[in-house]
């Protein structure tokens, strides 16, 4: 009865206990959550239920086992099972803690500045500060549970004394890994490109998705997601339309007639951007910035707060005008001109007639052979 009564109480005492302090902790965070609604501090440490109780539990079990005597045959490998079990929970716990106290601090520094170019520049860095605690976190426990086994205890001091030489090893097969991770410090601290800034990289233009300490992911307009190597960023040049503030200034360009009408087309363009949404109502202007022998090339300049409304004022003001010109205006539009031009009345022609029309009366007919 005692050897049946013995683990039961072990194994079930730990479990309850566990159970309990769990709830009891779990019940404090969430009045606390309740009375302080200010600050996400205490929901987040919620998430950390379930490795905060493998945590206890494994204390617990560790603790008790050795004084309960179960499993003398297996005692050894059993505790060995434990040492990894709490070693791993607790750097888990670690991790969740870490995680809520960073995000409440960049909750809290969100809320007080609206500077949007210098909020993401913080959650880039937050994001790759969190990434790389949870790389040591997760780099110590591995370490401390090889170190729980007798084997690699013996052979410490001879993978300290190779330690020099597989550094060096390692740095030269890992250069580009190395490379890339100093690259993702340098995006994050260097402000060179943050989370949610729009970029133009390899002519394709998108938002920037994920920031890690390797890759960077561009999310662009038709939902594709461009993964780049964040070393690329500190060796090539790119656009980025969100450094230095939201604000953008777009062009449209139309090829028409040299008869087309300028200043019509510019209170047609106020016009058009007074109704449309995107527009911030900064500035516009229109002019004609070039000419061929049979077009020229007319430039409108439009604003607006950042670039995805940039991108809606260009293609409603190029779709809205083409459309007026072609109902008010189709002469304006670029054509081929297959007749002589009309010399104005009170001017001669070359032949000395007073409009080409003596010249084209006495030409022999063209027939359809030419």
């Amino acid at each position: 009865m005692e050897n049946l009564l013995r683990p039961l109480i072990v194994i079930g005492g730990s479990v309850v206990l566990t159970v309990l302090i769990g709830w009891a902790t779990d019940l404090l965070l969430r009045k606390a959550d309740e009375r302080h609604g200010e600050t996400p501090l205490w929901g987040l440490l919620r998430r950390g239920r379930v490795p905060y109780q493998l945590v206890l539990c494994a204390a617990l079990l560790r603790g008790s086992y050795d004084h309960a005597q179960l499993m003398e045959k297996h005692r050894v490998a059993t505790g060995q099972a434990l040492t990894l079990v709490l070693i791993g929970s607790a750097a888990w716990l670690m991790v969740r803690i870490a995680a809520a106290i960073v995000d409440t601090t960049y909750t809290r520094f969100a809320r007080a500045h609206h500077d949007a170019a210098r909020v993401r520049r913080v959650r880039t860095q937050v994001s790759l500060i969190m990434r790389v605690v949870a790389a040591i976190v997760g780099v110590v426990a591995v370490a401390a549970m090889l170190l729980t086994f007798p084997a690699m205890r013996a052979a410490g001091a001879s993978l300290l004394a190779s330690a020099g030489v597989l550094g060096i090893v390692a740095g030269v097969a890992a250069q580009s890994t190395l490379s890339n991770m100093f690259a993702g410090l340098q995006i994050a601290f260097g402000d060179m490109v943050r989370l949610g800034d729009t970029v133009v990289v390899e002519g394709e233009w998108g938002t920037v998705e994920e920031i890690t300490l390797t890759f960077l992911t561009v999310r662009t307009w038709d939902e594709r997601r461009i993964t780049i190597p964040v070393s690329y960023f500190t060796s090539k040049p790119f656009e980025n339309w969100s450094r230095g503030g939201t604000q953008m200034t777009g062009i449209v360009y139309w090829h028409l007639d040299h008869s087309a009408p300028v200043e019509l087309m510019r209170e047609r363009l106020r016009d058009i951007l007074r109704e449309c949404p995107a527009w911030d109502g900064r500035d516009y202007g229109l002019a004609v910035t070039d000419t061929t022998p049979n077009t020229m090339q007319v430039r409108a300049l439009v604003t607006a707060k950042d670039a995805d409304d940039i991108w809606t004022v260009r293609v409603t003001v190029r779709e809205q005008m083409v459309r007026w010109l072609y109902e008010r205006h189709p002469y304006a539009l670029p054509r081929v001109n297959t007749a002589d031009a009309a010399v104005p009345s009170g001017r001669r022609s070359p032949d000395g007639s007073p409009d080409g029309a003596a010249r084209r009366m006495h030409e022999p007919p063209r027939t359809g052979h030419g």
